[in-house]
């Protein structure tokens, strides 16, 4: 077989396999399963840019989904970005933390903590599109109630899913081998 022919079946091959993990990632990353809202016991939204997912999860509050809003300072707790949020007055309570580790399983953790301090059965949380999935199996290895995910405004375009199919898979292949939650009073992990 010449080196032509064999490279020709070689991006033939590629192709194919693209296309494929294309078709395979689309429930997971651009279609995930979203739920219908109704009030919980507090809104989480996960860190991360851009900032549109957290006045998605101050709305919600303001029409009535819960009487908290919990936010994720994964941008790093000197973002002067996160003023508006952390240190607004609302007609409900707002807090924000800094994850550890700096991570959707720091952030799992964390809600895992308040929610047995709290009292919590149900929680919306809120991130952008293709972490839905994922995030909703991170938070379910440390909540044991009710979570409700909702998606925030998402980019689009080719390179911004290319590259989101290859972070979140990673994240996918580090979130089924880690160990979620496996502190004293938590659930454990898998």
């Amino acid at each position: 077989m010449s080196i032509f022919r064999r490279a020709g079946w070689t991006l033939v091959g590629v192709f194919v396999l693209t296309v494929a993990a294309a078709v395979a990632g689309r429930p997971v990353f651009v279609d995930p399963q979203l739920d219908p809202l109704r009030r919980a016991d507090v809104i989480v939204v996960l860190g991360g840019t851009p900032y549109e997912r957290f006045d998605l999860g101050i709305e919600l509050a303001q029409r009535g989904y819960a009487p908290e809003v919990l936010i994720s300072q994964s941008t790093g707790a000197d973002d002067p970005m996160m003023d508006k949020y952390c240190g607004g007055r609302f007609a409900f309570r707002v807090s924000c933390f800094v994850p550890e580790p700096w991570s959707t399983d720091g952030e799992a953790r964390e809600i895992a903590r308040r929610a047995e301090i709290y009292g919590w059965r149900h929680i919306i949380v809120v991130t952008f599109t293709p972490h839905i999935s994922r995030a909703r199996y991170i938070i379910g290895q440390c909540f044991d109630g009710e979570i409700t995910m909702v998606a925030s405004p998402t980019e689009s375009g080719l390179e911004f899913w290319s590259w989101m199919y290859v972070r979140q898979s990673a994240g996918y292949v580090k979130a089924f081998v880690n160990q979620h939650c496996a502190e004293p009073g938590t659930k454990s992990g898998g």
